[in-house]
């Protein structure tokens, strides 16, 4: 296949879209907590159980369903997740009790998995030496799409019931299935050769061989999970400390337009510096913001700060973790894709939780002191795991 042929400007254009769409349906439910918990009558902890089973779900769908991109027809697996996804959306949109909507939530999170099979499918079409700028393009869209979601949904509750947001990212993802079936490049590197329990039974090992997979799982685990920690918490923040409602909790998520305008650029960092230098830029603008959140998330303009800081670091860290994952090894690219989503997602589903839970027993107070647990155990891994210093072609 001609990689330079197949993956045109459009192309890269398409897979970021459909990258921004898709995993938009994780961040829906960030800003409008609250009116989820006045909603079904349940406490705020509750409802940010069910955001971290938002989480989870795509962890394990992580797990064990974007393996399946190094088996199947990846053009038709995407379309075939993209349908069942829908289909949990409308679940959502529909629940009438708390215990549905969970589930429901669940479900979004395990079929929302396609923007990780899009993102080894870009790198395997892309030019090894354009291989970070491609990588940070569909990036781009991928967080393009979380911040729109933050800011689609908490203006969306503000102005309607919260269960349309649901019906309308449904209906979004029924005009991208017919998009992504007439544009979407075909796939002719399936591997029918390989069994569905070997590829899982392949994961431990593959991670067991590979160092730098190793830090790169750490390393988001710890940078997503402290991303998480503040949105998962934030609309509650502003409610108690300003009195303002899910509406300002989107638009703050705009903030973050910082590192959609960077991820390129990151991308063009890591080809032609260091994804070591890069990965320890995310944790100091990650810290940066957190130390400012502590010390003067009181003040508005000092909240504005702290999230375009944070945003920026986690975008360092994704776009140079992924081209360290995507550099390992070709025809185990969905693999170790999994690997490494399944850790990031599940430090993001953790830091839900556990943010959730130190607001509601600790405060703001307890919700910094639960972002700077994960930094730690990001600063001990960049130099316990050391990333490479240059990326190698992939093999």
């Amino acid at each position: 296949m001609n990689s330079e042929k197949e993956l045109s400007g459009k192309t890269v254009l398409l897979m970021a879209i459909a990258a921004g769409v898709i995993v938009a349906n994780l961040n829906y439910i960030q800003p409008i907590e609250g009116l989820i918990a006045a909603s079904f009558q349940v406490s705020k902890a509750t409802v940010g159980v069910v955001a971290m089973l938002t989480q989870l779900g795509y962890a394990f769908g992580l797990l064990l369903i974007v393996p399946l991109g190094d088996i199947f027809n990846r053009y038709q697996l995407i379309q075939v997740m993209l349908v069942l996804s829908i289909i949990a959306l409308l679940v959502a949109f529909w629940a009438p009790t708390v215990t549905i909507f969970g589930l429901a939530s669940l479900l979004v999170g395990i079929t929302s998995v396609a923007p990780q099979i899009i993102i080894p499918y870009a790198a395997s079409l892309a030019p090894a030496l354009h291989q970070g700028k491609v990588l940070g393009n569909v990036l781009s869209g991928l967080l393009t799409g979380i911040l729109l979601s933050r800011s689609v949904s908490g203006l969306l509750g503000s102005v309607m019931r919260w269960q349309y947001v649901y019906l309308i990212a449904a209906l979004a993802g029924v005009i991208l299935l017919v998009i992504l079936h007439q544009y979407l490049p075909r796939d002719q590197r399936a591997q029918p050769n390989l069994h569905y329990r070997h590829v899982l039974g392949s994961l431990p090992q593959l991670l067991r061989q590979q160092k730098h997979l190793q830090g790169a799982a750490i390393n988001g685990f710890c940078l997503f999970g402290v991303s998480n920690v503040l949105w998962s918490t934030l609309a509650f923040y502003l409610a108690a400390q300003y009195h303002m409602g899910s509406n300002v909790a989107g638009l703050l998520g705009l903030l973050g337009i910082t590192g959609v305008l960077f991820a390129s650029i990151i991308g063009r960092l890591v080809d032609r510096y260091s994804p070591r230098l890069t990965i320890g830029l995310g944790i100091v603008f990650s810290a940066l913001a957190f130390l400012i959140f502590a010390s003067l998330g009181h003040f508005f303009i000092g909240l504005m700060v702290g999230i375009i800081l944070l945003d920026l670091g986690t975008q360092f860290g994704q776009v140079s973790n992924q081209a360290i994952v995507q550099s390992l090894n070709r025809e185990a690219s969905s693999r170790n894709n999994s690997i490494f989503m399944f850790s990031y997602f599940l430090g993001g589903a953790l830091g839900t939780f556990f943010s959730t839970f130190a607001w509601s027993h600790f405060g703001w107070a307890g919700v910094c002191g639960v972002a700077a647990i994960f930094l730690v155990i990001a600063v001990l891994g960049h130099f316990i795991l050391r990333e490479p210093k240059q990326l190698r072609p992939v093999q």
